[in-house]
């Protein structure tokens, strides 16, 4: 009797079968599914009743109920088996091991957008600000408590000051789709708390709202970032799913369409994220789902851009090899939609074929693993015994190796030396070795390869000279960071001097130990003023922002070559100073172009002073300290002096006129 009551009052018709999910309609709501091998759909409305879906065109099964709405809960019964809707705007819960909690609903889709415009920052004044939205503000002392580790706490004025103030430009947020915890966390009494391990690619992580409304509460927070003039980059997982190996939890696409969503070989999944599946992005079903989410993204949420998490695994074709121009990634540079956002990839997957840096096309930038270990080395002083300070050059100057042959510029490169996987900053200058026992795998996980220095002890100290080195080798990678050609990124926390216990893989913690510390421990309070003078003075002088490689011919317009490497002892550059081994040293000059100011970068990575002499005319013959990494308070007119383990910014006293 419950289900021929539903059906009096919720009459169903034929409906559409696009677009695929819940969508509201005039009279009800439209239910859409692609599934190409079942033999029977039923629509399950928890309160209202069952329905028999009997229309079907090609793959997708569709109905309309009406007299339902947004929040009316939903799911599908595929021949028997319980399924969530892939298309699902909003969904909540989790896994009880291999058991699926996770439920659907029809959400509501109107929002007051008002005057949001999206701000366009250009690549060239980019800076990234990748941030946890939970981690972000559970500490904040200013945010309501409430209002803490959700998208209104993002949202929050204080928060919007700190990001204005501190002069990054665009906020990349870790995995805001869905996500549940993996059963094998889940055993350790651990979570998932980076948020990579995906269930839905269209609905915003419900946890992470202070409401019952993630999807308006997620568009509140974009509308309130945008109108302080921040972007907002999503990282996105599609290379796999929460559905795991052959043995994981059954959730929607394996019921569905296995062998159209996952790429198989030999009969089992081929897996190349290391999480046990591999998404089919070059068929028909993933590429059609993953398509609509971003364009739903963007379109309807109003997001900048997205960086795209195992990106490799997305280029891959036919049986599984990597073909870029062949594969999903090209279609999404060509959508009409998405080829106007930022588009950035993590240019590998877990294979060694899949480790493309420099390998994608126009209208994509990558991040750049290779200024990482670059700059991390020469800091160290681990450079000078594999091949001199040419690698640290190549970074500064924008990895023109790696970028150029594609015909992009400087900007294809995201320069990072800290991200939410590894070391944080103050751990970077703090651990020799990593230290994540508290994730309860005896140490095994993590990077070995850290390229770290503890600067003499390993981890926290009350040695004043040890400390005091620490502090100045932190200013000196961030300081690197932004004065590099290329897009910079920054680590969340970072400004403050987080650090995670030399834990460098603390995916798995929801905690203190992972949570932005708003209030910097004694002696690390000078990195903020790091990144905030820095900011301001790349966003100001056109010289630190370059936006084409380096070609060391001179200008006809100056009469100075766009960049010229300074030995200290003031001589010209020669070939075999690339390869010196004991050269722990480097001077860049950079010329800003008619009336704009010259820069000097002069990195001192070894132990003793140095006093370097700089470039005569044409250059600038007077230039003023804006930055000593040794000294925070120095400025005025350079004296010729560069301290022990120190980076020194210098600008011409005044722009140079044309001659």
């Amino acid at each position: 009797m419950a289900e021929t009551w539903a059906y009096e009052r919720h009459p169903s018709a034929p409906g559409s079968p696009h677009p695929l999910g819940a969508r509201q309609v005039v009279s009800g709501v439209n239910f859409a599914i692609h599934a190409p091998r079942a033999r029977q759909v039923v629509l399950d409305l928890p309160g209202v009743g069952e329905f028999e879906v009997e229309s079907r065109t090609g793959s997708v099964w569709h109905v309309e109920v009406l007299g339902v709405g947004p929040g009316q809960e939903y799911g599908f019964v595929v021949d028997g088996v319980s399924v969530l809707d892939p298309y699902a705007l909003h969904v909540t819960g989790g896994l009880d091991g291999n058991t699926s909690r996770l439920r659907a609903f029809v959400a509501e889709t109107a929002f007051d957008w008002g005057a949001d415009v999206a701000p366009r920052v250009p690549w060239d004044r980019t800076v990234l600000y990748e941030a946890h939205v939970r981690g972000l503000t559970m500490r904040h002392p200013d945010v309501p408590e409430e209002l803490r580790g959700t998208y209104a706490g993002l949202a929050h004025p204080a928060v919007l000051d700190h990001l204005v103030s501190l002069g990054v430009t665009t906020v990349e947020l870790l995995p805001v789709h869905h996500f549940v915890t993996e059963p094998t966390i889940a055993e350790r009494g651990l979570v998932n708390y980076w948020g990579y391990n995906s269930v839905s690619f269209l609905a915003p992580h419900a946890p992470y709202a202070a409401g019952d409304d993630p999807v308006g509460e997620f568009k509140e927070m974009v509308q309130a970032l945008h109108a302080r003039g921040l972007e907002v980059v999503l990282d996105v997982v599609y290379n796999h799913t929460a559905e795991g190996g052959q043995d994981g939890p059954r959730i929607h696409l394996r019921a569905l369409d296995e062998t159209g969503y996952y790429r198989h070989a030999q009969g089992h999944y081929f897996d190349v994220t290391g999480c046990g599946n591999t998404v089919r992005a070059d068929s028909a079903a993933a590429s059609a789902l993953i398509v609509e989410s971003l364009r739903y993204w963007v379109r309807e949420m109003h997001v900048d851009g997205f960086r795209f998490d195992l990106a490799s695994a997305l280029a891959r074709v036919g049986r599984g090899r990597v073909d870029v121009a062949q594969s999903l990634i090209a279609t999404i540079g060509r959508d009409p939609v998405l080829r106007g956002v930022k588009l950035i990839a993590e240019p590998w997957d877990a294979s060694m074929d899949g480790y493309l840096v420099g390998g994608y096309p126009h209208g994509w930038a990558e991040w750049n693993d290779r200024f990482r270990d670059d700059v991390r080395d020469f800091w160290r002083g681990a450079a000078h015994g594999i091949g001199g300070v040419a690698g640290i050059a190549r970074r500064l100057a924008g990895s023109s190796q790696e970028f150029e042959p594609s015909g992009r510029p400087p900007q294809a490169s995201v320069s990072f030396v800290t991200a939410h996987d590894g070391f944080s900053l103050r751990d970077l200058v703090s651990y020799d070795e990593k230290h994540n026992e508290a994730n309860r795998e005896d140490n095994r996980d993590g990077h070995t390869d850290n390229r770290s220095w503890n600067c003499g002890v390993e981890g926290e100290t009350d040695d004043v000279g040890v400390l005091s080195l620490r502090r100045r080798q932190s200013a000196n990678l961030i300081a690197t960071t932004l004065l590099a050609a290329g897009v910079p990124m920054l680590r969340a926390g970072d400004e403050h001097g987080q650090t995670q216990d030399g834990n460098n893989n603390a995916y798995c913690h929801d905690s203190p130990l992972t949570w932005v510390p708003w209030i910097p421990d004694v002696g690390w309070e000078h990195l903020r003023g790091v990144v905030t003078r820095l900011t301001a003075l790349r966003a100001e002088h056109p010289a630190l922002r370059t936006t084409r490689f380096f070609t060391g011919e001179v200008s006809e317009l100056t009469g100075r070559q766009d960049v010229r490497w300074l030995h200290p002892d003031g001589r010209d550059w020669e070939e075999h100073d690339w390869h010196d081994t004991s050269l722990h040293r480097l001077g860049m000059a950079l010329d800003g172009g008619p009336d704009e100011r010259c820069a000097v970068l002069l990195l001192n990575a070894g132990g003793e002073a140095l006093s370097w002499t700089l470039p005569g005319a044409p250059w600038p013959d007077a230039y003023e300290v804006v930055l000593d990494t040794a000294d925070l308070d120095r400025c005025g007119p350079f004296d010729g002096e560069v301290a022990p383990h120190s980076l020194v910014v210098l600008l011409s006293a005044t722009p140079t006129p044309l001659p």
